[in-house]
């Protein structure tokens, strides 16, 4: 009797260890549960996968490229002497900004100073033996006239007179030369711009054989952008340069998410690289600031055409899958649809739609993982941090050919 009873107690306490270890384990499972889960059940018992939507819209649509560009200068200048001499004086430093006309070196002119005298000294002597031979014609026509000389004096008196004019007119032409020379001792700016590393001081001498010139002008403003795009936005291309007014093309550097200035398509080359099967264009820009550089790479953007009355969603609602891009619709009965699409190309963090789409449908921006064909959805609220785009891109973001599906 006393065994069956401790067996009893034995019996009751093994099975109320066991219910505690029952529910404690129960408490940590549910405690444990993903929050996913649980939403996942919430959204069950709501009647369907919670979705953001965003509508589609309809709207004139940029069709943009972009690509790589250089800037170029439209002059840039190697300042040479044009005649042996020294450097005197030195009007400028590296890197000043100079107007035309501005006077950037002074050279030694006392030696032309000294040929513009003797000159000066050639033409007074042979003025005065032009003089002697005009007075002399002069004589000889009074005796012809009261014909007490013969004609052959007359004739001799006649050439030696011409003879000290062309004299005199030669000497000037010596003179005028060396007076020009004399201007080339005086090196002054042909156009507004930027010196460059002055390559010689004071002192120095100077010819017209020097290579490497006594320092190089660049025109900082305007300056030109060239680049090149695909052969087969030759015709948008030339569309575009022949409007009025032309294309607006905007640069943009490697430390500036905007625009740092905008310009003018002007050139569009005459022919296709065969080589490369792309064409060559160039853009204007006023480059007042200064904030472009020649020589710099720049990453050009330019606006072909407009595409009007386009359909456009939020590019993260654009899925890839085996045939191609898709979007997920809702429609108004709660189910969604997966509707393959055509893609123009992108602006931002929006894209073009060609075909699939309806302006008024919405779409699904949020949440599309979880969903299939014929789904039941409900609307939801945006996720704080979920990309509703493609933030990576920038608002001026280039228009690209989508691939077709």
């Amino acid at each position: 009797m006393i065994q069956s009873r401790t067996a009893l107690t034995y019996l009751v306490g093994f099975a109320a260890l066991v219910a505690v270890v029952y529910w404690a384990t129960g408490t940590s499972e549910r405690q444990a549960q993903p929050t996913s889960f649980k939403k996942s059940q919430k959204s069950d018992r709501g009647g369907g996968v919670p979705v953001v939507t965003e509508p589609v819209t309809v709207v004139d649509f940029p069709i943009r490229r972009r690509t790589i560009g250089i800037l170029e200068s439209p002059a840039t200048i190697v300042i040479r002497s044009r005649i042996d001499s020294q450097v005197l004086e030195q009007h400028v430093t590296d890197g000043q900004i100079v107007k035309k006309g501005d006077l950037l070196f002074t050279l030694d002119d006392r030696e032309i100073q000294a040929t513009i005298a003797r000159d000066q000294a050639t033409i007074a002597k042979d003025q005065a033996a032009l003089t002697q031979a005009e007075a002399a014609l002069r004589r000889t026509q009074e005796l012809i006239e009261k014909r007490v000389a013969p004609q052959q004096q007359l004739e001799q008196a006649t050439a030696t007179f011409k003879a000290a004019q062309q004299t005199v007119e030669a000497d000037q032409a010596v003179l005028q030369a060396d007076r020009l020379r004399l201007g080339y001792a005086k090196l002054e700016a042909p156009i507004d711009g930027r010196i460059g590393a002055v390559r010689v001081a004071p002192g120095n001498l100077v010819s017209a054989g020097d290579a490497g010139g006594l320092v190089t002008l660049t025109q900082m403003q305007p300056l030109r952008v060239g680049f090149t795009l695909p052969e087969r936005d030759v015709s948008a291309l030339r569309a575009a340069a022949e409007r009025k007014p032309p294309a607006t093309v905007r640069v943009f550097t490697a430390d500036d998410p905007e625009a740092v200035s905008s310009g003018t398509l002007d050139f569009v080359d005459s022919s296709v690289d065969s080589s490369s099967g792309t064409i060559a264009a160039k853009a204007t820009f006023p480059n007042e600031d200064h904030k472009l550089w020649p020589g710099q790479y720049v990453d050009v953007e330019i606006d072909l055409s407009i595409r009007p009355n386009t359909v456009t969603v939020s590019t993260v609602a654009i899925l890839t899958g085996q045939q191609g891009p898709y979007v997920f619709v809702a429609k108004a009965d709660q189910t969604v649809e997966m509707r393959k699409v055509e893609l123009v190309g992108a602006e931002g963090n929006r894209t073009a739609v060609a075909s699939g789409l309806a302006g008024g449908e919405r779409v699904v921006v949020q949440g599309q993982l979880r969903l299939t064909q014929g789904a039941s959805w409900q609307e939801a609220e945006p996720v704080p941090g979920a990309s509703k785009g493609n933030a990576s891109q920038k608002s001026g973001a280039a228009a690209v050919e989508a691939s077709k599906p």
